[in-house]
């Protein structure tokens, strides 16, 4: 790899200092960047259509890497993360081993880590469609407005799984089981499973339990009404930024993206001993 993006959270290194210095080293190298700013939403720079590069590194923390993998989903290009924000589950390097790890990179001395990603297309009542932006790891539908319980209906491949109430439900990837799922009460996945992860959020009952699908099972949410009848507002949310609104009527579907995300590995850590070094 001889040609590399930085992407760059500006709110993570807003005098790009290490922007600066991860540019130079590679120039020094022999390699050729461009460097792409990020601002807080990551939309202020479009960079995936014209990208001409071998790898992307990305500094800031997981949630810039997700935005970023949103952004290059169907292109192949690897991304290697620079951890500069909090945990960084999907980050391999940091700020004092980045350089190391560029050497690395640009001798080929890695692997790639292929991620599933999930696409959902979101049906009203009223006809209309949206295809939501795909999400590495995980779609989130929840209470809109007013602090009510929302009313779900769960299909898979066409037949009823389970109805309840909640504040929401979550379909993660294996990626996304260390985020908003297991915070929720969801299994950790070993993150290059192929699965998908349904969770509800706070359901009001006593059986509410998180299930584990295979990658080829149609997962169909669908907004019932709420007490007396009422409309029942929720939000769908991918990778919990992207946004679209939802009602009474309306119903999504997810499945496994054809996409995948490509992950640079440079640790010898399995997945497990990563996790303890995180969460402990």
């Amino acid at each position: 790899m001889k040609e590399f993006l930085i992407v760059t959270n500006m709110i993570k290194d807003p005098q790009f200092g290490l922007t600066d210095k991860i540019a130079s080293y590679i120039e020094k190298k022999g390699g050729s960047y461009k460097k792409v700013v990020r601002n807080c939403e990551g939309k202020d720079e479009q960079f995936a259509k014209d990208a001409n590069a071998d790898c992307v590194v990305v500094l800031g923390g997981d949630g810039t890497i997700l935005q970023v993998a949103r952004e290059l989903a169907g292109t192949g290009l690897p991304i290697l993360g620079v951890n500069v924000g909090t945990l960084g589950f999907l980050a391999e390097t940091d700020p004092e081993s980045v350089e190391r790890s560029i050497d690395r990179v640009m001798a080929g001395d890695y692997e790639l880590s292929s991620r599933m990603m999930l696409k959902g297309i979101v049906e009203g009542s009223d006809g209309s469609s949206y295809v939501m932006p795909p999400a590495l790891n995980d779609f989130t539908i929840s209470r809109s407005g007013a602090l009510q319980i929302i009313n779900f209906s769960v299909f898979v491949n066409g037949s009823l799984l389970y109805e309840f109430n909640a504040d929401g439900i979550i379909v993660a990837t294996p990626t996304g089981s260390t985020g908003y799922n297991m915070s929720a009460g969801g299994p950790i996945v070993e993150p290059e499973a192929k699965m998908l992860i349904l969770t509800p959020i706070c359901a009001h009952t006593l059986n509410s339990r998180s299930i584990v699908l295979s990658a080829d099972d149609i997962v169909e949410v669908r907004i019932g009404e709420g007490r007396d009848g009422r409309k029942q507002l929720v939000s769908a949310n991918s990778d919990g930024s992207d946004m679209y609104n939802m009602q009474t009527g309306d119903k999504i579907t997810i499945t496994c993206s054809d996409d995948t995300a490509s992950i640079v590995k440079l640790n010898k850590d399995s997945f497990l001993q990563t996790l303890n070094s995180k969460l402990v």
